[in-house]
């Protein structure tokens, strides 16, 4: 979840619909079940996808900060070149030259607290739909084990 959402092209699935946090959510889940036995429940799911989401914007921010250092400043002049091409377009250029007055730490502090809250919030839902889909079935129990009910008489 946080490597695909910091990666500067990739990170456009979280357009649709946070897509990379959810999937991040459910990957815990699945990772959860496979390593137990029993079946997990929705809430040991919509729990794990919590915490992936809290890891995960952590792990986006140690990687947003050195790419957008890197790449940041390349994006920026394409996108002056691209609005300096664009005819008729100021409503679009002043709100891109507004966008770059917060810059450094401070913008860096919006995504990272951004993500930390959609995150937290989104794959705990991607926590839950993992714990339903890859939710172990019960193996039902033998008659006469301890733990089963037997009606006397049937």
């Amino acid at each position: 979840m946080g490597v695909l959402s910091a990666l500067p092209i990739i990170a456009a699935g979280n357009i649709c619909c946070c897509l990379w946090v959810i999937c991040g959510g459910v990957a815990a889940a699945y990772a959860l079940q496979q390593g137990q036995a029993q079946p997990i429940t929705p809430a040991d799911g919509a729990f794990v996808g919590f915490l992936s989401g809290i890891l995960g914007a952590f792990v986006y921010i140690v990687i947003y900060v050195p790419t957008e250092v890197v790449i940041g400043p390349v994006e920026r002049e394409m996108m002056q070149r691209v609005i300096d091409n664009m005819g008729g377009a100021e409503g679009f250029r002043s709100y891109f030259e507004r966008s770059q007055v917060v810059g450094g730490p401070i913008r860096y502090a919006i995504s990272f607290l951004t993500m930390l809250f959609v995150g937290a919030i989104f794959s705990t839902i991607g926590g839950l739909l993992g714990a339903l889909m890859f939710r172990k079935r019960e193996v039902p129990r033998a008659p006469g084990t301890p733990g089963t009910f037997d009606a006397p008489g049937i």
